[in-house]
């Protein structure tokens, strides 16, 4: 038994190793590149660097009416 646990393992190790080695690889100075090239042209809508507007804002604290 455990040399049919351990054979069906040792497949299943080659079969993610072979996966692994058939993914295409890219330069770590591209992937920098084209992440930051992606972060300057989507800055405009990222709500951490412009904020989120009062309106529209579901986080805010709720308004309280107050009897005058």
């Amino acid at each position: 038994m455990t040399s049919n646990s351990s054979l069906s393992s040792m497949r299943r190790l080659v079969e993610q190793l072979k996966l692994e080695a058939s993914v295409e690889r890219i330069k770590v100075s591209q992937a920098a590149a084209e992440l930051q090239q992606f972060c300057l042209q989507n800055a405009g809508r990222d709500a951490l660097l412009v904020g989120v507007p009062a309106g529209s804002n579901p986080f805010r604290e709720p308004r309280s009416c107050t009897v005058v």
